[in-house]
């Protein structure tokens, strides 16, 4: 990656419906999403398999990678762009192995500058930080704060802002140095997730 990503990192909703799946996603990649993360934590291995190969034809279309959540041997089947990897899903390097040196690997640093450092080392291409706000995507118990985005610049990776997110408190982070704001429930759960992907954009105007 020669320039460094920036906008919108939208990620899916838990959808056991692989039409209503994508028919949900594919206007928004129109409408300007940067990357495009596939997560599903009710589904089963087929299930996955499936929405992940749909979501990657939908993506190569639309000209936006696609990356799978906890998953590298997924993405690598599937041909995506890249997998994110938490804090116990697999090692970086066997991922990176496994998906190729040109391939985006993420890593959830949560609020750890030290883990950003160590995920960096290990391979990662990007690293991401968070809970900064509230959220009812996943019980957090750790929050990070605007000054890890500033600190992180030194690693030389684009660096990722998750968790509450909305278009009000989105460009504070951005000026602190978020790369990326990734979300789901603020463009899923909106009354117009169009509208709302133009939103999150506007934060990086």
């Amino acid at each position: 990656m020669n320039t460094t990503p920036r906008g919108l990192y939208l990620i899916t909703p838990d959808e056991a419906d692989t039409a209503r799946l994508l028919a949900r996603v594919a206007p928004l990649l129109d409408a300007g999403v940067t990357w495009l993360q596939y997560r599903n934590k009710t589904a089963d291995a087929a299930l996955r398999r499936e929405q992940a190969t749909a979501l990657q034809a939908l993506c190569a279309k639309a000209g936006v990678p696609l990356l799978v959540n906890d998953d590298a041997a997924l993405a690598a089947e599937i041909g995506a762009a890249g997998a994110h990897l938490g804090e116990d899903d697999g090692a970086l390097p066997a991922a990176r192995t496994l998906l190729g040196a040109d391939a985006i690997l993420g890593a959830s640093c949560y609020d750890s500058l030290a883990l950003a450092r160590d995920a960096v080392a290990a391979g990662a291409s990007y690293v991401a930080f968070g809970a900064f706000f509230p959220t009812t995507t996943k019980l957090v118990t750790r929050r990070a704060t605007p000054g890890l985005l500033r600190d992180a610049a030194a690693l030389g990776v684009p660096r990722v802002a998750i968790g509450g997110i909305t278009p009000e408190n989105g460009r504070a982070l951005v000026e602190a140095g978020a790369d990326l704001l990734a979300v789901i429930g603020g463009v899923f759960d909106a009354p117009d997730p169009v509208a709302a992907v133009h939103a999150y954009r506007r934060c990086f105007d």
